[in-house]
């Protein structure tokens, strides 16, 4: 397993740097902060670069890879990831937000009925801290609905 991690580092490392590269690209607009937009995508990508190189440089001997229901329940994690990027433009915030975080509530252990609740609370909590209390131009629902 010891050249599983260090496959996993190398590849992160060259993710982390193809983020670099985006969040290069990221334009200033004319009222924008003393920091700029691209601080926190190179911060999130130096933290990346330096985990991979210590996966790299001390990989872990005993680790076990994911199989069989550990597998299934990992792919449909991504899967739910990749619907939430995809829908969260044209459905709004609150709605891919609830569903995403109810999925992956249930999936850590969660009963169906709190990892509802839990979905719902951090879909309509985290719109209102971002919306309203950080001010951030994001659309609670789909368009002609009113948020």
């Amino acid at each position: 397993m010891i050249r599983g991690d260090r496959i996993f580092g190398a590849v992160m490392i060259v993710l982390a740097l193809g983020y670099i590269l985006s969040a290069s690209q990221i334009e200033d607009s004319f009222m924008t902060d003393p920091v700029g937009p691209r601080i926190f995508p190179y911060i999130i990508a130096t933290v990346m670069i330096l985990c991979s190189v210590a996966m790299i440089l001390r990989p872990d001997p005993d680790a076990e890879w994911p199989a069989g229901p550990m597998l299934a329940q990992l792919g449909l994690a991504l899967l739910v990831l990749i619907g939430y990027a995809y829908a969260i433009t044209p459905v709004g915030f609150i709605i891919p937000t609830a569903i995403a975080s109810g999925v992956l509530s249930w999936q850590i252990g969660g009963r169906p009925a709190r990892a509802a609740i839990t979905g719902i609370g951090l879909g309509i909590g985290l719109w209102v801290l971002f919306r309203l209390v950080l001010g951030l131009g994001l659309r609670g629902l789909p368009a002609g609905w009113g948020i």
